[in-house]
């Protein structure tokens, strides 16, 4: 199975190299309106933010940068298949601006753009990320009535495009080969995840701390699930604010194609000394997955339970019978191409 991956550098408001209606999925984290290092990155894109900012207007400011992103949206419109699924995740804001505390609540307004373009709104996911402080609140400390709950979590959106479902031949490989375990479907499809704090194992980011900073990484472990969740193998995953390419990373691992859309080219140069590593991540990932199963299964042996059904490919009972031909992939090999990589695919090595 071979994989193509295309990073483009360039403004996601205008996805020129994206054709109409040729994306499965989107998994995405956008530059958050209200947080104060995204400022300058919204005020290049519109000097009415910064105007705003400097008179003390807050929602001013919330509405013209949320702006920003509605044109980003547009465009996903244009590129999804019916029934293509957009994943955002996106965090609220906190700010005093003109002497005023407030939440700037971004995921209710990215909710109302994405219903105000004719998506269905599919429920969400909560995720806690960690906190840099161990103080959990803000204002008054220990005295009531004004100190503030911290925000340490964060949404991941859930939309379809269009009110049908995508449909595929019965029995397709590409979606019973890419089928999930009963025991990740129940974690996955949780609406609250508290189990994603780390990662399924983390590559090194040694591009320096600035660019970091203006990076909006997330746990592979999150657009990864994403991948699984909600595309087949064959479908490709687009991610419009690439930032350090977890989400790239995510789609390699998966076994899906890929395109990416970066304004600072600086995180692709990054992202070319990390890619010898994929194979080595992908396989790991692998079999922490196919051993979660079998830790799985080992505990309700013990609890007495027993098994229907044994997968195809893999020494393993399963659950189900949707979950036989489970079959996870590996990188077997990388090649770089002219705005990107094109990658092989083998079965998971279990050697």
């Amino acid at each position: 199975m071979e994989t193509t991956h295309r990073v483009f550098v360039g403004d996601s408001r205008r996805l020129s190299d994206v054709d109409d209606e040729s994306v499965e999925l989107v998994v995405t984290s956008p530059p958050y309106p209200m947080i104060e290092m995204w400022d300058e990155l919204f005020a290049e894109l519109d000097p009415a933010v910064a105007d705003a900012l400097e008179d003390g207007d807050g929602t001013a400011a919330f509405e013209a940068m949320h702006a920003q992103l509605d044109r980003v949206w547009d465009e996903l419109e244009r590129v999804l298949v019916d029934g293509g699924i957009a994943c955002i995740n996106v965090g609220d804001a906190t700010r005093s601006l003109d002497g005023s505390f407030r939440v700037y609540s971004n995921h209710a307004r990215v909710l109302e753009a994405f219903e105000a373009r004719g998506f269905e709104p599919l429920p969400d996911v909560l995720w806690r990320k960690p906190a840099n402080s161990a103080a959990k609140f803000m204002g008054s400390g220990t005295l009531p009535p004004n100190a503030y709950v911290t925000l340490e979590h964060e949404y991941v959106l859930l939309f379809r495009k269009g009110d049908d479902r995508r449909s595929f031949e019965p029995g397709a490989d590409s979606r019973y080969e890419a089928a999930f375990f009963w025991e990740e479907r129940n974690r996955w499809f949780s609406d609250v995840w508290t189990d994603v704090n780390g990662e399924l194992q983390a590559l090194e980011f040694d591009a320096g701390d600035d660019l970091r900073e203006r990076s909006a990484a997330y746990p592979l472990e999150i657009p990864y699930r994403l991948i699984c969740m909600y595309s087949a193998y064959g479908d490709t995953v687009l991610d419009p604010f690439w930032g350090t390419g977890t989400t790239t990373l995510a789609a390699m691992c998966a076994g899906r194609h890929s395109v990416g859309y970066e304004l600072e080219e600086a995180f692709l140069e990054a992202f070319e000394d990390r890619i010898d590593d994929v194979p080595a991540l992908s396989r790991s990932v692998g079999r922490t997955r196919l051993a979660r199963h079998r830790e799985f299964v080992d505990q309700r042996r013990t609890a007495g339970d027993s098994f229907e059904y044994e997968a195809t490919y893999y020494d393993t009972p399963v659950v189900t019978k949707m979950e036989r031909d489970i079959r996870l992939r590996e990188v077997a090999d990388v090649e770089e191409i002219e705005d990107g990589y094109r990658l092989e695919h083998a079965p998971l090595s279990l050697e």
